[in-house]
């Protein structure tokens, strides 16, 4: 579909009622897709969009879109993707898709990849720290230009969770709507179980915590993810089926997981007596990084640059390399501060 195409089909919107005489709503919703670098994010988006594309790296942030109808004869609903690629190395382009323009339909799908769990929890708290920080940063100015919407959004991430669920004050529900995924379960399958069992109860409890609907899957077999999608960007029904047993694929929409059954972090009596935690939050981060230690900056390091290895000196090569650099350089110091100057969220 063409801007063209979504022109058109705005006007019919307006100049066709439905059969009451009524005019048809046509949804528009956004999807930001961010997580592990190699993850699988364009594999799942081009699944729900049902394109048969050969997935390619993702250099930055990318967008597409796509349309359907909800039942015959209607105008199709609009759903725009948007795809963080890089890891966590462009976090500065996640306020360009969130905007108070999109706001109110905005939904988040974080993968991870389950193949590399010491990169699993830094990936996880860097990304939803800074979606969060900025989502944050717009509702604060919502509340005071708008705040029936601000009111509206906040509400409504609390409504996941039914008052009377006993964790209802425990919890600490992300702004808006997020979607955890787990890739790589192949790789994932083949771990050890007590090490399978310690991720997917870390999961578990992250997903709860932040009210989010955790789906782990084999990618061969995407129904459930591609239903999950669907819920977000097109509005679909969500799914009431729960699959918490730890040796299979797990899927636990928003709401239907507890505290209770997911149980205590997976530590021994003498490892929580030695630590030291604010939040439960934090408890479970060390627990899990105790078994998966992060890797450091140090760790990337060590990867060795053959540019630089002096056994493949080559002098011309070389000068031009260092000037190549130096222009890359100050690109992106112009770039960096032309970034910080721009607002990209309009008033």
């Amino acid at each position: 579909d063409t801007l063209w195409d979504l022109a058109i089909a705005e006007v019919e919107k307006r100049e066709n009622p439905d059969d009451n005489g009524k005019h048809v709503e046509v949804w528009e919703k956004s999807v930001l897709f961010m997580g592990s670098k190699n993850g699988g994010k364009t594999t799942i988006i081009l699944r729900c969009l049902e394109r048969e594309e050969i997935p390619k790296p993702t250099l930055a942030l990318e967008y597409t879109f796509g349309r359907r109808a909800r039942r015959h004869n209607t105008p199709k609903d609009i759903a725009h993707f948007w795809e963080l690629g890089g890891g966590t190395s462009l976090l500065e382009l996640i306020r360009i898709p969130i905007t108070s323009n999109n706001i109110r339909s905005l939904a988040v799908v974080l993968v991870l990849d389950l193949s590399k769990p010491n990169e699993l929890w830094t990936t996880m708290e860097k990304l939803l720290q800074v979606t969060r920080n900025h989502v944050n940063k717009i509702l604060t100015k919502l509340q005071k230009t708008n705040p029936e919407v601000a009111t509206e959004i906040k509400q409504r991430m609390r409504n996941n969770l039914q008052r009377d669920h006993p964790d209802y004050e425990l919890v600490d529900p992300f702004p808006v709507p997020l979607v955890i995924i787990g890739s790589k379960y192949d790789i994932f399958h083949e771990f050890d179980s007590e090490m399978r069992k310690i991720i997917s109860k870390t999961l578990r409890f992250v997903s709860h915590y932040y009210g989010a609907s955790l789906v782990v899957c084999i990618f061969t077999f995407l129904r459930r993810i591609e239903k999950m999608n669907n819920v977000l960007a097109f509005g679909c029904d969500k799914s009431k089926s729960v699959s918490v047993d730890h040796s299979k694929p797990l899927f636990i929409p928003a709401g239907l997981d507890s505290l209770s059954q997911i149980g205590p972090p997976p530590a021994s009596d003498s490892d929580f007596g030695k630590m030291r935690a604010n939040t439960p939050l934090e408890l479970w981060k060390k627990v899990f990084e105790k078994t998966f230690p992060p890797k450091s900056f140090c760790d990337l390091q060590d990867t060795k640059d053959p540019a630089q290895d002096l056994r493949y000196a080559e002098y011309e090569v070389d000068v031009m390399r260092a000037q190549k650099n130096q222009e890359l350089e100050q690109y992106r110091r112009n770039a960096s501060k032309s970034w910080k100057e721009m607002d990209f969220d309009p008033d």
